[in-house]
């Protein structure tokens, strides 16, 4: 035994657990490298009974000189980095301890079993905490955006619909120019309706999002949406391609289907996979004339839709016939490769 080498060991332990109270006192100290400098440092700390204790006190099964100060490098593991950082902390902690007592017994399994245990527990509890308090951070910002969007709702209802309501019925009336006027009024109307009525796109822990509101943007005069009333929850990368899909199809009922054709979306959630179908009722194609256009070099077709479904490991069908219009398909299943 050194007495003199156990008080600086302690002395140590006391400056070292003074500088971990300042570190994760403040966030930006709270970090994953500081994690692990404090678990090597008590690692280190405990390695030093090797020269602090006699060979008698080893084999009478003392404890270490740091005894149970290193679980708080345990916990402080378990809480920054979670379950899983919190039994990687017990283990090494308990690996340190083998490697000085030189053989494996009872005592030392249970303590083995004490810290990895201490580090799970805490852990998961770090981590439940951590996805509360972000699901309730969520909730408080979309109850607040809700609040506002209705505020905004009520305002645009007071005055901008009026008003375009008012065009509307008033060139109608009059006809000629002023009726072309009503038309625009119309359309603006039905757009900043249908950007009101949209729910806001939420996303949840996953990165998911709700398609609708997305979809229900694309709302106007000559183009219908109609969607589920509960969300439809997809990656946000998948909503954002099923959107430019949406999108390509409907500027292709303006260039190719004639000026007064109509198209209708249809968004379907079937729990396995999501259907989307955009049909109009426009002058529609013949058979292959889409494979002809590709061969004409004409590839937008199968770069902007086919080739965005193909990579979210989808379907299509076309449904198309000279004076009956087209109809788009999208099959997309919730896990990509599971059709």
């Amino acid at each position: 035994m050194r007495p003199w080498l156990a008080w600086s060991v302690l002395g140590v332990m006391t400056v070292w657990t003074g500088v971990t109270f300042y570190w994760y006192r403040r966030s930006r100290f709270r970090t994953k490298p500081v994690v692990l400098i404090d678990l090597a440092v008590s690692c280190g700390l405990m390695l030093t009974s090797l020269a602090v204790m006699s060979e008698k006190q080893f084999t009478d099964e003392f404890p270490l000189i740091t005894t149970i100060w290193v679980a708080g490098a345990v916990s402080a593991s378990a809480v920054l980095g979670g379950r899983f950082w919190g039994i990687g902390g017990g283990a090494a902690m308990a690996l340190t301890n083998w490697v000085i007592r030189g053989n494996l017994h009872t005592d030392l399994l249970r303590d083995t079993v004490l810290l990895m245990g201490v580090g799970f527990l805490l852990g998961m509890c770090a981590d439940t905490a951590r996805d509360s308090a972000e699901k309730l951070h969520r909730a408080l910002r979309a109850e607040a955006a809700t609040a506002e969007r209705e505020r905004l709702a009520r305002q645009i209802h007071d005055s901008v619909l009026q008003v375009l309501a008012r065009v509307r019925r008033r060139g109608n009336e009059l006809g000629g120019e002023a009726e072309e006027l009503a038309k625009l009024a119309g359309e603006q109307e039905i757009a900043l309706r249908s950007l009101v009525a949209a729910a806001p796109a939420d996303s949840n822990e996953e990165g998911e999002t709700d398609l609708r509101g997305r979809l229900q943007l694309l709302t106007t005069s000559r183009f219908q949406v109609s969607v589920p009333a509960t969300q439809v929850m997809l990656p946000s990368g998948t909503a954002a391609e099923l959107v430019a899909i949406t999108v390509e199809a409907l500027a292709n009922v303006d260039k190719h289907a004639g000026i007064d054709a109509k198209a209708w979306v249809l968004l379907e959630d079937l729990g396995d996979e999501v259907v989307l179908s955009i049909r109009d009722d426009g002058i529609g194609m013949r058979a292959g004339r889409l494979d002809q256009a590709e061969q004409e070099g004409r590839i937008g077709v199968r770069h902007s839709i086919r080739g965005r479904i193909r990579e979210l490991g989808g379907r299509v069908e076309l449904h198309t016939a000279p004076a009956e219009g087209v109809e788009w398909e999208v099959h997309i299943p919730r896990i990509k490769g599971a059709n």
